[in-house]
């Protein structure tokens, strides 16, 4: 969801059109929007006309509010019985669910969306030294909880999520696929300096890099596409195939789901021990994008 990575400039000015004294919908409602694949029970907090159209600000519920974003009206529809029935079967069919009833709740979405990443939190958890306790993951009950996981990305990384920010939204070009060097040999690549550099490499690390390939495979298309890309991920992943995300998409994407991390990560009970080496770890891998920041990354897209 596009308003993690940037700060969307506050459209304050209106365009001087007389507007219509109300809009589709309202502030306060509750209605259901598209994202990505799938459609969520989302509030309205904001009703604003903009530029000839009215855009809505929506929370969706059953998530952080780091999500919440402007969106037009055409994402967004009343929750009549027929729509929750699409909600139902797009919800269905992206998860394979089978056990899924009636309408989703939004508390339901968030955990059964992201069902599948939490089978891979045992690499990411169990890092370093073994752990006493059992490393299954365990949810937290509040969703606002404080992240366990803070990610600090280097100052050049952040302003490339702005300007992968601006290309898509500002300027609506899309990366050119597939994408050369992908996710995957980025992690090839970073286990080879580490060969070379330290010359060997510690099997939890290999472990952590098997986790992080696994969550950007699953989360892409749910988590890690702006609207502008759904096409395009579409036609180069098309529905059933058993293509992986991690050897089409590269760093641009990549760099998206550090953003998304410690979200996906709230889920898992970690010692003090074990998230300060899974910590260190994601930094310094961090770090080897960053030095390769002009090798890895596009500077324009098409």
């Amino acid at each position: 969801m596009g308003s993690s990575y940037a700060a969307v400039k506050d459209e304050s000015e209106g365009s001087g059109d007389e507007k219509p004294e109300t809009g589709q919908f309202t502030e306060g409602e509750k209605v259901l929007a598209y994202h990505g694949p799938l459609i969520y029970d989302t509030k309205i907090l904001k009703a604003e006309f903009r530029k000839k159209e009215w855009k809505y600000f929506v929370h969706y519920l059953g998530w952080s509010k780091n999500w919440d974003e402007w969106v037009g009206a055409d994402r967004l529809m009343k929750p009549t019985e027929e729509n929750l029935e699409k909600q139902k079967k797009l919800f269905k069919n992206q998860t394979g669910d089978k056990q899924t009833k009636g309408r989703v709740p939004a508390g339901k979405q968030k955990s059964a969306a992201e069902k599948e990443l939490k089978t891979e939190s045992k690499s990411l958890a169990t890092v370093g030294k073994k752990r006493k306790s059992d490393p299954v993951v365990e949810a937290k009950d509040s969703d606002d909880a404080d992240p366990l996981l803070k990610i600090a990305l280097p100052g050049t990384l952040k302003k490339q999520l702005v300007e992968d920010w601006e290309f898509i939204t500002q300027m609506g070009k899309v990366v050119k696929l597939p994408r050369s060097p992908s996710a995957e040999e980025i992690f090839k690549k970073y286990i080879d300096f580490k060969t070379k550099r330290d010359g060997a490499v510690e099997d939890s690390l290999v472990e952590v890099l098997n986790g992080l390939r696994s969550y950007f495979d699953k989360s892409l298309p749910a988590m890690l596409l702006y609207p502008q890309e759904r096409a395009q991920y579409a036609s180069v992943v098309p529905q059933g195939s058993t293509i992986s995300p991690s050897s089409i998409y590269g760093a641009e994407h990549l760099l998206r789901l550090f953003v998304k991390l410690s979200e996906l990560l709230v889920h898992i009970n970690m010692e003090q021990e074990a998230l300060t080496q899974l910590q260190q770890k994601l930094a310094d891998f961090l770090k080897f994008l960053q030095r390769n920041q002009s090798n890895f990354f596009l500077t324009s897209y098409g």
